[in-house]
């Protein structure tokens, strides 16, 4: 199982997606406070270090996809011997993440008009990182299987 590339690139879409929830989306700093939003919630927190407000909905939809994706890929490592089934998992997880992506450019475009500008962290670029994993594992995972079929026709 681990000796297979596809397993490499999921376990890097994996810490991606992880690390993609705790790091901030979309930050703005206004006068006094700091508006950031990450893939759980959306927060005001005052200069001073208080949090002044946490919206988790539905703020939180980016958080719930990018956890189904994190899901779909642990189990698709887990049936390696079933490529079939792999490549349709891989297909249900390119959707869960653009699903994560899309969903966090709504928001952050959302809140970005709302405040006037803004900056784009971390937590919107590491889905992005995941979907390219996602797309390299299920071509070696294709590419098995055309092999496994080559050989089989020889017999």
């Amino acid at each position: 199982m681990w000796q297979r590339i596809q397993t490499v690139f999921l376990v890097i879409a994996i810490i991606s997606l992880i690390a993609a929830i705790f790091f901030p989306i979309w930050i703005h700093e206004a006068i006094g406070q700091s508006h950031k939003l990450y893939a759980l919630h959306y927060s005001i927190v005052a200069q001073s270090g208080e949090m002044i407000r946490t919206q988790y909905m539905p703020y939180s939809l980016t958080a719930i996809l990018a956890v189904a994706s994190i899901t779909i890929s642990i189990i698709e490592i887990g049936k390696y011997k079933d490529r079939m089934l792999q490549m349709k998992l891989g297909a249900l997880n390119s959707l869960l993440l653009a699903g994560t992506i899309a969903s966090a450019f709504i928001f952050s475009n959302q809140l970005a008009k709302d405040f006037g500008g803004g900056k784009l962290g971390l937590g919107l670029w590491l889905p992005g990182i995941a979907v390219l994993c996602n797309l390299l594992a299920n071509r070696f995972i294709r590419r098995d299987e055309k092999l496994v079929r080559d050989s089989d026709r020889l017999r």
